[in-house]
Formats: structure tokens, C-alpha cells, sequence
């Protein structure tokens, strides 16, 4: 008897433990962010939101007055990037986003005009 609840005792465990460690590295989705929570917060960070037909023509008028941020991963940014554009990785999350905030300002500057770009 004291057998048979040890090896009950054990599988317990083992099924605890296993559905823990599923359960901790199951894959999830993230959540979409709606248009407005996309414009409040690039309202709240001084940026001013732009088509990708404003941005060609802004880029065509005169590319060289342009600074152009591509905050994809690296590997995305060797694949195909605009000319002149200069990588700024950034997984897209807010802990990222909140944690290379202050490294981001002094990349671009205090005293430039920013804009996102949707496309």
C-alpha cells in the first residue's frame, strides 16, 4: 500500500510538473493594439503619425533631410530597408519600448521632429 501511494504521489508530481512548464512556455499571441491606443500613445510621445505616400514624398523632395529610424530587428533590416535608413533594433513591446526610450531620444536627438510611418 505504501507503494502504491508513493508511485501515485510521484505521477502527481510529474503531471504538476510537466503542465507547469507547458503552461509557462505555451506560445500566446499578442494582443493588437487598436488604431486609437496607437494614436494616444504616439500623441503622449510627441510623435505626429504620416502616410508612406507623405514619407515618399518627403524622401524624394530631398532624401538627405531625412533621418530615417528602421526599429525592425537586424535580420529584418538586412533584407530590404529604405536608402539612407539606419537600424534602431526594437522588439516591439512595451517593456522594450519603455527600456530603450531614453537610448532612442539620444539616437534621433532632442531637437528633432518626429513622425511614425504606418503602412
Amino acid at each position: 500500500m505504501k507503494t502504491r501511494s508513493s508511485i501515485l504521489l510521484v505521477l502527481v508530481a510529474v503531471v504538476i510538473s510537466v503542465g507547469s512548464v507547458w503552461y509557462g512556455q505555451r506560445p500566446t499571441a499578442p494582443a493588437q493594439a487598436s488604431w486609437d491606443e496607437v494614436l494616444n500613445e504616439a500623441n503622449a510621445a510627441g510623435y505626429r503619425i504620416i502616410t508612406t505616400k507623405e514619407l515618399a514624398e518627403r524622401y524624394c523632395k530631398d532624401s538627405s533631410a531625412q533621418l530615417l529610424v528602421d526599429t525592425r530587428q537586424e535580420w529584418e533590416y538586412r533584407t530590404g530597408h529604405m536608402e539612407g535608413a539606419l537600424n534602431f533594433p526594437m522588439e516591439p513591446t512595451w517593456w522594450s519600448r519603455w527600456r530603450k526610450a531614453g537610448d532612442l531620444e539620444n539616437f534621433l536627438g532632442p531637437d528633432k521632429e518626429r513622425y511614425l510611418v504606418f503602412y
